[in-house]
């Protein structure tokens, strides 16, 4: 008997080591058709893997450059704030090519699914270079019409240059990993971003500060570590699509343009980078405001921020999962089971985020000492953080429910609710609480929590309507 009840107790934990081990090496189950817990395991844990390493290519960038002191902390946030407008164009072809791959795979079509891809490649290619040769020929007027100083434009210019110019290098490493995800094969993308920031993570250090064989190359040596480190991870996402997994595989007589494919996706990418684009550009509106109040508030803001990017790029992992699950059982003829997946997604995306909030609230300074001791910056970035994370539970409830519109190929209604929740409201309140109300750079922090708390709550009663249960893309 004892031994009957030791099972019975373990089995529950030996089950979820499985399933965690199965999620980490690639899962063969249908989406469709496992149980819904089970799916948004299998799905979350490898895309919320791959989203904590993506943040590290951020958080390891500024542990280091701030080491430099606060000109070049204040050139990767202003750069930052920039490279936005290219994670918009990246994020919205992704979204919009794991809709049509997820949906595709619902419906048993592994071929529509593999056109989907080569025409989102196509699309990304050719955007990357529209983005990137002007980027990289005119990096030092971007960082002059940001406000910087003549100091930090002298400092920051090739960084700016090689993070702009090599843009496309993050479009496309986000293009690939939207089609793993979309055909379930989660686990391949987060294991290229192990590539990515294990080569990331090597030669930050060497190149900001000269090591061994290194040349010194100061704040731009991070700039060069993270293009190379995702540079090799896009080559890498390449070999693997053309050499397949069970749910996707690229052939050669596929590489070719498919007009209607071709459109059918660009048409719902528009709406999904003019989303994006929305809510990166207010980024940029934002930093604008804080640099009003000198270089010490802008690399307190920075510091704070790429901390809350760290933290809530995993929660995109559970986004993405609940938007992978959303196309999927949309092509397999289930709403009923998606929207499900959905609201349960976002409420384990809440306990995560919720707690972590309060985890900063009471740890803020440490962690801003992680990357800085200057005097001047502590005292702002510490204010930042604890203010930014007070909003966590409403960022965790608004992220999934825009990416479940995003999975059912409703791109529009996201991007109306981020054009009110950024443009109309968060940067007009972030202008009046700073400078009218003279709360100065904590004005714009307060209006971050506003926002998006009111971005969270239209977002839900928009998707209780379910309106994009008849989504067709």
């Amino acid at each position: 008997m004892a031994s009957e009840a030791v099972s019975t107790i373990s089995s529950p934990t030996a089950s979820l080591w499985q399933s965690l081990v199965e999620a980490v090496r690639g899962s063969h189950q249908d989406y469709t058709a496992v149980s819904l817990n089970r799916a948004i395991l299998l799905l979350a844990v490898p895309m919320i893997l791959e989203m904590v390493l993506e943040s590290l290519f951020a958080v390891v960038d500024v542990f280091w450059v701030g080491r430099l002191g606060a000109n070049a902390v204040a050139t990767v946030g202003i750069t930052e704030s920039l490279l936005s407008l290219i994670f918009a164009v990246g994020m919205g072809l992704s979204l919009s090519t794991t809709a049509m791959v997820a949906r595709r795979i619902g419906e048993k079509d592994p071929e529509g699914a593999a056109v989907a891809a080569v025409q989102a490649i196509v699309l990304g290619i050719v955007t990357s270079i529209a983005i990137g040769v002007p980027c990289w020929l005119y990096a030092a007027n971007l960082l002059h019409l940001m406000g910087a100083s003549s100091d930090i434009v002298a400092t920051g210019a090739g960084y700016t240059r090689i993070a702009l110019g090599g843009g496309g290098v993050v479009l496309l490493l986000f293009l690939n990993n939207a089609i793993f995800r979309g055909a379930g094969d989660a686990a391949i993308a987060m294991r290229l971003l192990w590539v990515s920031n294990i080569i990331n993570l090597i030669l930050d250090p060497c190149l900001i500060f000269g090591l061994g064989p290194f040349p010194r190359l100061g704040v731009t040596g991070a700039a060069l570590a993270t293009f190379t480190g995702r540079g090799i991870g896009v080559l890498y996402q390449f070999y693997r699509l053309m050499r397949g997994t069970e749910r996707i595989r690229i052939l050669v007589r596929q590489l070719r343009v498919n007009l209607e494919v071709l459109l059918r996706l660009m048409r719902v990418s528009l709406t999904g980078i003019m989303q994006f684009a929305i809510a990166h550009t207010s980024w940029i509106g934002l930093v604008r405001i804080v640099s009003v109040f000198g270089a010490a508030a802008l690399a307190g803001y920075t510091i704070a921020i790429r901390i809350v990017i760290f933290v809530i790029l995993p929660s995109w992992g559970l986004s993405n999962a609940a938007a992978t699950l959303v196309g999927q059982n949309l092509g397999a003829k289930k709403p009923e089971r998606a929207e499900q997946a959905v609201w349960r997604t976002g409420f384990y995306n809440m306990l995560f985020l919720g707690s972590l909030g309060v985890f900063f609230i009471f740890f803020a300074e440490p962690i801003i000492r992680l990357f800085t001791h200057d005097p001047a910056v502590v005292p702002l970035g510490t204010t930042c953080l604890r203010i930014i994370s007070c909003g966590n539970v409403g960022y965790a409830y608004g992220m999934v429910m825009l990416q479940a519109f995003n999975g059912a190929g409703d791109t529009v209604t996201p991007t109306i609710v981020n054009l009110f929740g950024f443009w109309l409201f968060e940067i007009p309140l972030a202008y009046w609480l700073a400078i009218p109300m003279k709360l100065r750079s904590n004005g714009a922090f307060i209006s971050i929590v506003v926002a998006e708390g009111a971005i969270a709550a239209t977002s839900a009663v928009l998707f209780k309507r379910g309106r994009w249960k008849t989504q067709q893309i």
